[in-house]
């Protein structure tokens, strides 16, 4: 079950490319998919993906490529190229390196129980992250953030919810 939320993890990510090229409202507000796109599974919406290369190599490493095929609900937070190239130096190849923590980093960044559109995502909300770690909701004059990482972008599927971040989120420590 653990390879199956990781894989869509991928999917998710990819599917943010899609509303790169699509407007959100004026002042930088979230962008958003046309009615057509959140038709098609994350899945489906992964094809096409280019903002997520990294991401798509952390899942290939994790042994989680295969795709995933099933009907959600569930909520992924998609870091982008850009917030990959932002870890500090060597970071990535390290998590890169090692199986198993790269497989808990991806699956901080998934939500699990619900597509979580974002009139539902509040400020101080905790959520229960599919590592089993928490996350944390800022919602600030109408922007998004979780764990200090901006939404850039939301992106509704049909069997789930995609938030494009500009960092990666990173696990607290297990005692």
């Amino acid at each position: 079950m653990r390879l199956q939320w990781i894989t869509l993890l991928l999917s998710v990510a990819l599917v943010a490319t899609a509303c790169k090229d699509k407007s959100g409202p004026a002042g930088g507000g979230i962008a958003n998919v046309s009615d057509e796109e959140s038709a098609k599974t994350v899945l489906q919406i992964a094809a096409g993906s280019k903002d997520h290369t990294t991401l798509v190599k952390a899942v290939q490493a994790a042994g989680l490529e295969n795709s995933l095929a099933n009907q959600g609900p569930f909520t992924v937070f998609a870091p982008t190229d850009a917030a990959f190239k932002a870890l500090p130096s060597g970071a990535l190849d390290k998590v890169m390196a090692d199986k198993n923590l790269l497989t808990t980093v991806l699956g901080y960044h998934v939500y699990v129980g619900s597509s979580l559109k974002e009139s539902m995502l509040t400020d101080g909300d905790e959520l229960s992250m599919f590592d089993g770690g928490t996350a944390k909701i800022s919602v600030k004059a109408g922007k998004i953030s979780i764990n200090g990482a901006n939404v850039l972008a939301a992106v509704p599927a049909s069997n789930g919810m995609v938030y494009v971040i500009d960092k990666v989120l990173l696990p607290p420590e297990k005692k």
